[in-house]
């Protein structure tokens, strides 16, 4: 007896691969927003045949009830109004860090200021007392000066002395 060899044929894998199986449709809540799954969640159609998908019974609920889902906290609405959850879908933009550059200044160039910076402690000790030195010469030619100007004192020319009722005139008439 010949044994015989089973092959499956192309149209098996394409029947185990059809893209014609029917697909569950996941619906979107209309008061929260959320995912509803296929034989979850209510259907409410109102008098004018709009058709409203509720996940749980708190939502329609609320929606019966009027309440704005944008005032409600746990809605998606809410929460995309009010940036919640965002942080794990998009990263913050770094801001740029700020770079200092070095500019000159009135009176002094930037390698002026660069020279400065950089003397040592001991030059910087030495220039002040250089300026120390420079302001204490200028100050004694100035008082040198001023000596020199000054002509021998003078005398007051003696006034004769007068009381202050003689100056203001007394009383007039008598």
């Amino acid at each position: 007896m010949a044994s015989r060899l089973f092959s499956y044929g192309s149209s098996y894998f394409r029947r185990l691969t059809s893209t014609n199986r029917p697909t569950t449709k996941v619906e979107i809540d209309s008061f929260s927003g959320r995912k509803i799954y296929p034989s979850k969640g209510k259907l409410y159609v109102r008098g004018d045949s709009k058709v409203f998908r509720f996940s749980t019974s708190k939502s329609s609920s609320l929606f019966l009830q009027r309440k704005n889902p944008r005032k409600i906290a746990w809605t998606i609405v809410y929460r995309r109004m009010h940036k919640k959850g965002l942080a794990e879908e998009t990263v913050k933009k770094r801001s740029r860090k700020t770079v200092k550059h070095q500019r000159g200044i009135v009176g002094a160039d930037l390698a002026a200021i660069q020279a400065k910076r950089n003397q040592s402690a001991a030059e910087r000790e030495k220039a002040r007392a250089d300026a120390i030195a420079k302001a204490k010469a200028d100050k004694k030619k100035k008082e040198d000066a001023k000596t020199k100007v000054k002509p021998a004192a003078r005398t007051p020319a003696t006034a004769p002395k007068v009381s202050k009722q003689q100056m203001k005139g007394g009383k007039g008439g008598r």
